[in-house]
């Protein structure tokens, strides 16, 4: 066997290499990689005419419901987001930006926005062909099941 790293392997190290860059380059800002995720992609969602709930921001994100309701909380706390009760189904919880939300979030996505166009130079950059390649191959390998 040679000494070749496998792809699960540069798929971990390429995973926390960028989650740990985002934690550096946010923490002045406050923010860890987590709460930027949940922040940030209400923030798209919001743009979109979405207020979603906290079971659709986890599937959304990606992320665990109980963690999400867990950063949800931390987050409602800092005034960053409110959380209400769903008018139709109270046991839905539904979360929105407040505008020092918005005010956090804005410069967060600049930053990350730079960080990506770093990450993404030898690809030819975020525009780039082999770019829409890697996010097509990455999406397809995202969408495969591993539950048996």
């Amino acid at each position: 066997m040679s000494g070749s790293p496998t792809p699960g392997h540069l798929v971990w190290r390429l995973s926390m290499k960028w989650r740990v860059a985002v934690d550096r380059a946010l923490a002045p800002m406050g923010l860890t990689h987590a709460q930027y995720v949940l922040l940030s992609t209400l923030f798209g969602l919001e743009r979109a005419g979405r207020t979603p709930s906290q079971r659709e921001l986890a599937d959304e994100t990606g992320l665990e419901a109980l963690y999400v309701s867990k950063l949800a909380r931390a987050l409602d706390t800092d005034g960053l987001i409110e959380r209400t009760r769903d008018a139709a189904d109270t046991r839905t919880v539904r979360l929105t930006l407040t505008d020092r939300g918005r005010e956090v979030v804005r410069p967060a996505i600049s930053t990350v926005r730079g960080l990506l166009d770093r990450l993404l130079a030898p690809l030819g950059g975020r525009a780039g062909e082999r770019t829409e390649t890697f996010v097509r191959e990455l999406t397809l390998l995202l969408d495969t099941p591993l539950d048996p």
